[in-house]
């Protein structure tokens, strides 16, 4: 049996649209990093690679776009654990 996975948040489509100019604003990998520092402390609808997956689920963004913003989210973690 397939079951088609829901979105994690219901938030409308102003706010996906919001978020998505956001990150489009953002030119480098500091600033996408600043923007997911900001959204998961202030906005309270999970995190972003969350809401990044369903923008992409839901064909809001392209693969290309996708795939650069969680390389520089994973880039991420990846050095803070190095770091540890």
């Amino acid at each position: 049996m397939t079951v088609a996975q829901r979105s994690a948040t219901s938030m409308s489509k102003d706010t996906h649209d919001a978020i998505v100019d956001q990150l489009r604003a953002c030119h480098t990998p500091a600033e996408i990093l600043e923007f997911e520092k900001w959204f998961n402390n202030t906005v309270n609808v999970g995190p972003l690679y969350s809401i990044i997956c369903d923008l992409l689920r839901n064909r809001s963004i392209s693969r290309g776009t996708a795939s650069k913003w969680f390389e520089t989210l994973l880039r991420n973690r990846d050095e803070k654990l190095n770091n540890l």
